[in-house]
C-alpha cells in the first residue's frame, strides 16, 4: 500500500509544480496569446482553465463544487478498493496514479475554479483545439492500468479449480 500513497503523493508534487511554473513562473495566461511554442508544430504551451469535466464538456454549468466531490469520492471508492483487493505492485501504482491526478485537479478547483490546462500536442497537420496536464495523463494511466491489469482475486480463485 505504500507504494499506491507514494505514487499519488509524487504525481501529486510533478502536478502541482508543473503547473506553478507554467501559470505563475512562465505567466503563461498573460503572454502572447496565452502560448509558449516548445517543439513548434508539435508541442506548445496553451493556456486553458477547464471548469467542466473532459474536453471542458458542460463548462457553461457551474458544477465546480459537484467536481470536487465527485472527485473526491472516486479518490475514496479507489482507495477503499485497492485496500481490501491486495493489489499487485502494478496495480498499486495506477491507483496512485489516479489518486494523484485527481487530488491534483481537486486543487485546481478549490484554488481557481477551474483546472489549469497548458500541454497541447499537434502532429502531422491535424490542429488539437484541447490541452491537458500533468494530472490528466496520470488520471487516463492511472484508469487504464487498473482496468486492464489482471486482479489477484481472479487468479487466486482460477488456480483454486
Amino acid at each position: 500500500m505504500q507504494l499506491l500513497y507514494w505514487t499519488a503523493f509524487i504525481v501529486f508534487v510533478v502536478d502541482q509544480a508543473s503547473k506553478w511554473v507554467v501559470v505563475q513562473w512562465l505567466d503563461l495566461p498573460n503572454t502572447d496569446e496565452g502560448r509558449i511554442s516548445i517543439l513548434p508544430g508539435l508541442v506548445e504551451f496553451r493556456t486553458a482553465w477547464n471548469r467542466g469535466v473532459n474536453f471542458g464538456l458542460f463548462a457553461e454549468f457551474d458544477m465546480r463544487w459537484v467536481l470536487i466531490v465527485v472527485s473526491i469520492a472516486i479518490v475514496v471508492a479507489v482507495l477503499i478498493w485497492l485496500h481490501r483487493t491486495r493489489s499487485t505492485r502494478l496495480g498499486y501504482i495506477a491507483g496512485g496514479l489516479l489518486v494523484g491526478g485527481a487530488l491534483g485537479n481537486v486543487i485546481d478547483r478549490v484554488a481557481y475554479g477551474a483546472v489549469a490546462d497548458f500541454l497541447n500536442v499537434t502532429c502531422c497537420g491535424y490542429y488539437n483545439p484541447y490541452a491537458f496536464n500533468v494530472a490528466d495523463i496520470a488520471i487516463f494511466a492511472g484508469a487504464v492500468g487498473l482496468a486492464f491489469l489482471p486482479d489477484p482475486k481472479a487468479k487466486k480463485a482460477a488456480s483454486k479449480k
